[in-house]
């Protein structure tokens, strides 16, 4: 197997053209586990797609479920299934066939869909927060304010706000002159990456990337934390325990998705604010687990954690075995 020293392109002049990336994956993987990995990244994929499919399927065809909590859960579920259609085919090729090698325009459309893709996702777990907001802070409103129309329209803008923004990110990054290598090192192209192979000063390409970043992770975040802490303190004002135990219930799956997303991105966000520096493999390793783990757990959270799915499932398996035992009389 070649490895990635091999790939480099060198220059000869200050400054080239490059037509080509190349991704290394995981910095050190020994050839003999590339087959075992790529084999565990397939089915990292194939459980993302099916459980997050599973999730749209159910709400779409079960009417008891279409309620704006739900429709917010499918937004997410669609939004995990892209991530991981954009990320891992490449990486699973990259083990399976030795195939390291990405297009320029490839590898800029890819950090497009990954970056667009994550500010959206933050975008519509501040959508929940608000969900949750004013189902437990104002009840009696929540059916005139909360309609699956209202809903749908905001998980639309969580949608539609990161487009433009994302195309001048690419853009800018576009513009710089690559030199010295065009080896990436890290699972897929992401801005951070590329724009330290510029062999310009990319420090206004850095501010910009990170603004952008920051803007897209604490609005969101700052919101969703502002929105908990005032559910909890309604909370703790209720009277009856049996109000409190419902309150609760109703917002852990939504407090445990939110928490998958950001606590692992804020733990390294702070490590690198108090100067502490990952090495390259553990920094894509833990990239790859928060970016992806969530899409694994969600369909999970939301069969296992939501009552109304839960119930809807026990129902249909009830109504399928008795379906069974029925059929069984009748041979």
């Amino acid at each position: 197997c070649s490895q990635p020293g091999n790939i480099l392109i060198m220059l000869y002049t200050n400054v080239t053209t490059i037509k080509n990336f190349v991704i290394t994956g995981f910095p050190g993987l020994m050839p003999k586990y590339y087959g075992p990995v790529s084999a565990a990244l397939f089915l990292l994929y194939l459980a993302i797609a099916a459980g997050n499919i599973f999730v749209l399927v159910f709400v779409r065809y079960e009417r008891s479920l279409h309620k704006p909590s739900y429709v917010i859960f499918c937004h997410l579920a669609l939004s995990d299934i892209m991530f991981g259609t954009v990320t891992l085919p490449k990486i699973i090729s990259l083990y399976w066939f030795n195939d390291r090698i990405i297009s320029f325009y490839s590898c800029f459309a890819q950090m497009y869909f990954v970056h667009f893709l994550g500010s959206t996702h933050s975008f519509i777990l501040m959508v929940m927060a608000l969900d949750r907001f004013i189902a437990i802070c104002s009840p009696l409103r929540y059916n005139a304010l909360f309609t699956n129309t209202t809903v749908s329209a905001l998980c639309g803008i969580s949608w539609f706000m990161p487009i433009s923004w994302m195309f001048g990110v690419v853009f800018d990054a576009m513009s710089l002159p690559f030199c010295n290598s065009n080896i990436i090192v890290h699972c897929y192209c992401d801005h951070l990456s590329i724009i330290n192979l510029g062999c310009e000063n990319v420090r206004s390409s850095t501010v910009l990337g990170l603004g952008l970043a920051m803007f897209c992770l604490l609005l969101p975040l700052g919101f969703i934390v502002l929105s908990y802490f005032i559910i909890i303190a309604s909370v703790l004002k209720t009277s009856s325990s049996k109000g409190r135990i419902r309150a609760w219930s109703t917002c852990t799956p939504q407090l445990i998705i939110t928490c998958l997303y950001y606590l692992p991105r804020l733990f390294v966000y702070l490590a690198n604010f108090v100067g502490y520096t990952f090495s390259a493999s553990v920094r894509i390793v833990v990239v790859m687990l928060y970016s992806l783990l969530p899409a694994v757990v969600n369909p999970l959270i939301y069969c296992f954690k939501t009552k109304d799915i839960k119930d809807s499932l026990k129902m249909k398996f009830t109504i399928m075995l008795i379906l069974i035992k029925i059929s069984g009389g009748f041979f």
